[in-house]
């Protein structure tokens, strides 16, 4: 008798809003299929959230799709079209490795993008193989994750599925693929390329489908596109500060790495700040220093200055004052940004109201740290300790002085310092993804095919603000090195 084979529903419910965009905006392209897909780590209640079937994923021919061997029932593959400035530089870009799939619509009726990243050559290659090695896209998975618990906006990982092929970079590597989920991709790079193409038409359709899809309530009364504008100021004004309040350096800010949602995008070289530094660099190509903890503020409101220049022939007719609108609305992005910084800070420190000194106080405590080079992480949890570790910063009279007048401070204000405490534990996380740690994952990963360090570690950071004896380990720093710690841009 022969056994019957049951097919199980995987739950793709794809829609193609964006291939329904003018064609400049993108191509359609065909798989390239990899030769013995794997998969190496699923992210199942994301899976959930989406509506998808965790064990049906885990099929062979749910890999085969998730390696880009096979097309999705309802999914139409295209690889994206943009621009970017690339360390300032402009230049016309596109998705080179990556191929969205389509959107998903969750069973809460969310429009989320599938693409596959790390699926080989498209239009947009240019000499590039498409492909990707397998440590990037396990270091995106994890900090995405790490992100996504922190309460950051974040594209997000659903899985990483091996090929069965190498990468060549400096050495072979073995390759992988991941599967992103995000709001869209649609970067402020898009915007750039639909402007140098000189089509206004072009320009505002993806004006138009961008809004309907993320801004689906503005009103912009005389002026739509300048209430765009303004949103998308929003946005990138809150999510920098919760970059900043975190220690987390992106790495490679680019336009084209700027998402219109709202969410941190493209984990290239990518780290969070152990001892505080304004000045911390982590990329390996950043060689001056651009995108360096202390300027990200700065590049955020450059890289929104060349959204506004994009919109300039949708704002109004006349340049001059198309101009003076773009420069009227990224003016407010500084007292925005700065207001989210400030607000988040009071909440490290515990404070639950506002008094004119705040800022002060918190810029003496932040050089006091950047003096004496105190764990950036660790000293705000430790505020909050009634036992604190020794420390060149703690031990330091300036540091009494400091402390005084915050005590003086918490005095105030009329909540009780339990509730303060309580405020600092739930806004300083006790767990980052310390980069030894994460290193410590890729290399038992990657080289001795050992997952279970990835997964003790995720499971570490899926509750970041969450501090116990067993957890010690991932809340330390790393040892004294007399090397820097460098990234690269695998992703």
């Amino acid at each position: 008798m022969t056994e019957k084979i049951v097919m199980i529903d995987t739950g793709w419910n794809f829609d193609n809003s964006y291939a329904r965009l003018p064609e400049a905006l993108f191509s359609k392209v065909s798989l390239n299929p990899v030769a013995l897909p794997r998969l190496a780590v699923l992210n199942e209640s994301l899976a959930d959230s989406l509506g998808l079937n965790v064990e049906a994923l885990r099929s062979k021919d749910a890999i085969a799709e998730l390696a880009g061997n096979r097309v999705p029932d309802g999914a139409s593959p295209i690889a994206q079209a943009y621009a970017g400035h690339q360390f300032g530089h402009f230049t016309m870009l596109g998705d080179g490795r990556a191929i969205l799939l389509g959107e998903q619509i969750t069973p809460r009726g969310d429009r989320v993008d599938i693409q596959l990243k790390g699926s080989g050559r498209t239009p947009y290659s240019r000499r590039g193989d498409g492909r990707a090695a397998l440590g990037p896209m396990l270091r995106e998975y994890i900090i995405s994750e790490a992100m996504h618990a922190l309460g950051i906006e974040t594209t997000r990982s659903l899985a990483v599925v091996t090929t069965g092929e190498p990468v060549y970079r400096e050495t072979e590597l073995p390759g992988a693929v991941l599967t992103r989920t995000a709001a869209s991709h649609i970067r402020v790079g898009t915007f750039q390329y639909a402007a140098a193409r000189g089509d206004v038409e072009v320009l505002r359709a993806l004006a138009d489908y961008t809004l309907q899809r993320h801004f689906p309530d503005v009103d912009g009364g005389e002026n739509r596109y300048a209430a765009f504008l303004r949103e998308v100021i929003k946005r990138q004004a809150s999510l920098i500060a919760k970059w900043q309040l975190v220690g987390f350096i992106h790495g490679v800010m680019n336009t084209d790495n700027m998402a219109i949602s709202g969410e941190t995008i493209d984990y290239g070289p990518c780290a969070f700040m152990d001892v505080y530094d304004p000045e911390t660099v982590f990329s390996s190509i950043d060689t001056y220093g651009r995108y360096a903890y202390g300027n990200q503020p700065t590049i955020a409101a450059w890289n929104l200055a060349r959204f506004a220049e994009s919109l300039l022939p949708l704002l109004h007719t006349d340049t001059d004052q198309a101009i003076q609108l773009a420069e009227t609305e990224i003016a407010e992005f500084q007292q925005l940004y700065r207001g989210h910084w400030l607000s988040g800070m009071r909440r490290k420190l515990g404070l639950v109201n506002e008094e004119s000194e705040d800022a002060a106080l918190i810029e003496d405590l932040l050089g006091l740290m950047h003096k004496y080079e105190a764990d950036y992480t660790n000293t705000f949890r430790a505020l909050a300790s009634e036992e604190r570790e020794a420390s060149s910063l703690f031990e330091a009279e300036p540091f009494a002085e400091w402390e005084t007048k915050w005590r003086a401070r918490l005095d105030r204000q009329p909540e009780s310092k339990d509730a303060s405490r309580e405020l600092m534990n739930s806004s300083n996380p006790a767990v980052i993804p310390r980069n030894h740690r994460v290193e410590e994952a890729l290399d038992a990963a990657v080289n001795d095919h050992d997952f279970t360090v990835m997964e003790r570690l995720l499971d570490v950071l899926a509750k970041p603000y969450e501090a116990s004896p067993d957890r010690s380990v991932y809340c330390a720093p790393p040892r004294p090195s007399g090397r820097p710690y460098r990234t690269y841009c695998g992703t």
